[in-house]
């Protein structure tokens, strides 16, 4: 059969927040790969509205720029879905697509599942099946039912898919296939070399001459400069069970500021964070402590994979951390990523000072150079076995 007598296959690639775009780049670049099988359309819900911080995670992963972009912003979780749902349901009518490819576990991705669904088009979530069990989350609703809606589900750890199983899915829906945010973030490695932000921040120790060997993955091996970084803590924050309390953001900021004694630390605040700073009127005293308007994800992996230890409540960050083998610290009372926890770079850690304090420097003072664990499949490859899934 020749090529033009091949039908192409519309996929319609879903992308809301920040995360998003890291998840969907490989994908779409694997999906490139394949012009006469596949025709490609990205749609920003426009979910995240910072268009600063949104430009510049796209610049930094080579995402194409959206060819649909929505624009709901943001509102309550009843209005921002809703809102998704009345921009995408004429997209879906107009463009009718084969696949609905969406990810992770934002508003956008169970809105446009849901009305994806309901028109008989087939959807495939990417990063299906983890669970918090924690039922206060919105984004494990957004995960659940997302699930229990979308016609393939694509793993990233084997837990997952014994969740799904539990919960009655299909064994033949489900793929274990790996992390895509992997993907990205191996490609990305390179370019965090001698990035301004290193000396802007005065990290930068003297060059010398001895090199040591990095085993970023079984394949590869990458040298780097040793001893070239001072010791320093990295922080983010953006959940509102941190963040929009003010006793229990206090709590926090103020064990930042005892760490800070120690140990310099980098604190880059979500615009969400900086907000309810402001709100509470709070002051940081410690020189030591430097708060960062958001990066680009260069600049932030550049910081994160030459710290001592990372103090975040993110999903992906506890992903990221533990493939590089940097210790984390995970202000959350549940993960939706046990595989983090199992291999032990990440740890759980009650929003309280003198918890967080201690949690920390202990461990700082533990040697974390011989745990070279890292998840199965988690390679660089994960975008490659979705496609060829979707393809077969």
């Amino acid at each position: 059969m020749s090529n033009s007598a091949i039908k192409k296959i519309k996929v319609m690639h879903i992308v809301g927040a920040r995360p998003n775009f890291m998840k969907v780049a490989p994908i779409m670049k694997e999906m490139s790969k394949y012009p006469q099988m596949i025709n490609q359309i990205l749609v920003h819900t426009g979910q995240h509205y910072d268009e600063n911080m949104s430009k510049i995670f796209f610049e930094n992963i080579d995402l194409p720029d959206p060819d649909i972009y929505l624009g709901v912003g943001s509102g309550s979780h009843a209005q921002q879905t809703s809102r998704i749902m009345l921009a995408f349901e004429p997209l879906l009518l107009k463009h009718k697509p084969e696949w609905v490819i969406v990810v992770g576990d934002v508003n956008s991705t169970v809105a446009c599942a849901l009305t994806s669904a309901k028109l008989g088009i087939r959807v495939a979530h990417i990063e299906a099946g983890l669970r918090s069990f924690d039922s206060t989350m919105p984004e494990e609703i957004n995960r659940v039912i997302t699930d229990h809606i979308a016609d393939f589900l694509f793993t990233t750890e084997m837990s997952a898919n014994k969740n799904l199983s539990r919960e009655g899915i299909s064994k033949d829906k489900i793929h274990f296939v790996g992390n895509v945010m992997i993907d990205t973030l191996l490609q990305l490695i390179p370019k965090t070399h001698d990035r301004p932000i290193l000396s802007k921040l005065s990290l930068i120790k003297k060059l010398n001459k001895k090199k040591e060997q990095i085993i970023l993955d079984e394949d590869k091996k990458e040298v780097i400069p040793s001893n070239l970084l001072k010791k320093f803590v990295l922080v983010t924050l953006h959940r509102p069970s941190n963040v929009d309390n003010e006793i229990t953001l206090r709590e926090i900021v103020l064990a930042l500021s005892d760490i800070s004694k120690n140990m310099p630390v980098i604190f880059v605040a979500h615009p969400r964070t900086q907000k309810r700073m402001k709100q509470f009127n709070f002051r940081i005293n410690s020189k030591n402590l430097s708060i960062l308007e958001p990066l680009g994800y260069i600049d932030f992996l550049a910081l994160m994979r030459s710290a001592s230890l990372v103090i975040t409540d993110s999903g992906g960050i506890q992903e990221e951390t533990t493939f590089l083998g940097i210790p984390c610290l995970t202000i959350r009372p549940n993960t939706e990523r046990p595989i983090t926890i199992e291999l032990g770079i990440n740890q759980l850690v009650p929003n309280k000072r003198k918890l967080i304090v201690d949690a920390a420097f202990e461990s700082l003072k533990k040697d974390w150079n011989s745990n070279k664990k890292k998840p199965p499949l988690w390679d660089g490859h994960a975008a490659q076995r979705i496609v060829k899934t979707l393809l077969r």
